[in-house]
């Protein structure tokens, strides 16, 4: 039986779950060919995503193409009430509201699990883990798994490289078609909106600080800046500090860049990025925010030890007064502030990540693989690109058989 906060808010759901369906095309057509060819038939399906509208477009298309499906959230401030209630209305299995503890989460996350699931489909990885740590008399009966972001791909990867990982996970996160444009496009947009949702703050003139810079946060940076702010990057990984460089921003150390700093934004997949030493050389009014998967990303114990006192001051928004009177505003508790403070990423750049969670989940439905992290094949990637191009109205050229062959050729020269 479903777990909602407010059954009441179904109507309102639905409404924002028609308009995702009609700006995620790609999805749609998968879901029309599911319907008619139900490859998932008989599949048990279980979720620990965002539980938002594009989410919902994408649960539906699994149950039309067969599976029977149960979701709970993977963040305890992403869940979108109306949307777990409209879900709920229509029969699906659902445990998730905004605002759960710890213990709460955990427990939805083992509700979702007590449907013995045969495919998993993770954001940040804690349904497989708990399958692995505390229900392991499931692993027989689990076929695969879907895994949506970088974090869960890095930990992931880690239970490989231990051999400890008892399934195979498709690793959604690394078809070009998702990373490229659901990090990138997604959350340097869904990033910033959460920012100016909670704060209204202006963002030209202003210092901005992003911690990493990976896909996420050259895309936080590129809408940072087209908005007017000057940029500084920190990182950690010499490469991509030297692309920051040369994309034309300051690059410098966290210690330096926390004296300088207007508005910061971590976006790294790592722990322990803003500290209380960072805290203790911050201007007054500050803005913190972590677009990270984790909320480890900000030390929030610190801030609270050097804080005299604290008031939610907006929507989202903690006021730290601290010890010397300087103020610092955290967003979202450090949780992701793009689906804490706003909507999440634009259902247009979803409508790609989905696709290939449902081509994913019938690609493991269908194949018999062995445990470890398994690529999106290339002919799923390049299938959800061209079905993307042709929703947009986009013709692109094609190889001739004279092309094609000097490609693969090794005997022409100059």
């Amino acid at each position: 039986m479903s777990q909602v906060k407010d059954m009441g808010l179904a109507s309102q759901g639905r409404n924002k779950i028609e308009w995702a369906a009609d700006h995620m095309p790609v999805l749609m057509k998968i879901r029309d060919e599911f319907q008619q060819t139900k490859p998932l038939n008989g599949a048990k399906v279980g979720f620990a995503l965002h539980v938002t509208k594009e989410t919902a477009v994408l649960v539906e298309t699994l149950i039309a193409g067969g599976a029977e499906v149960a979701i709970t959230g993977c963040n305890p401030l992403s869940t979108q009430d109306d949307v777990a209630a409209a879900l709920a209305k229509e029969g699906v299995d659902v445990y998730a509201w905004r605002g759960e503890t710890n213990q709460e989460y955990y427990d939805n996350i083992n509700k979702v699990l007590d449907h013995k699931p045969q495919i998993t489909i993770d954001d940040g990885a804690d349904l497989i883990f708990t399958v692995h740590k505390k229900r392991t008399e499931l692993l027989d009966e689990i076929m695969g798994g879907c895994e949506e972001t970088t974090t869960g791909i890095i930990r992931l990867r880690a239970m490989e490289k231990d051999n400890a990982l008892k399934y195979p996970v498709m690793a959604t996160n690394d078809a070009d078609t998702k990373h490229m444009f659901d990090n990138h496009y997604g959350t340097g947009q869904s990033t910033i909106d959460g920012i100016l949702r909670a704060t209204s703050v202006l963002f030209a003139g202003k210092n901005v600080v992003v911690a990493g810079y990976g896909w996420c946060g050259r895309g936080v940076a590129a809408r940072a800046e087209g908005m007017g702010s000057n940029v500084i990057v920190t990182e950690v990984d010499p490469t991509l500090a030297l692309r920051a460089a040369m994309d034309g921003h300051r690059v410098m150390s966290m210690d330096e860049a926390a004296a300088l700093g207007d508005i910061f934004i971590t976006v790294t997949g790592d722990r322990d990025i803003i500290m209380r030493k960072h805290f203790d050389k911050m201007k007054s009014g500050a803005v913190v925010a972590n677009a990270g998967h984790f909320n480890i990303e900000i030390d929030t114990e610190g801030l609270d030890e050097i804080t005299k006192e604290k008031k939610d001051i907006r929507d989202n928004v903690t006021q730290h007064t601290l010890m010397d009177e300087r103020k610092i505003y955290l967003l979202a508790e450090g949780r992701l502030v793009n689906l804490a403070a706003a909507e999440g990423h634009p259902s247009e750049v979803m409508d790609m990540s989905f696709a290939n969670q449902a081509l994913a989940s019938k690609y493991v439905w269908e194949n018999k693989l062995e445990a470890q992290v398994h690529r999106i094949p290339k002919e799923i990637d390049e299938r959800v690109a061209k079905m993307k191009l042709d929703t947009m109205g986009v013709e692109i050229d094609k190889l001739t058989d004279a092309q094609r062959k000097y490609l693969e050729s090794w005997e022409e020269g100059t």
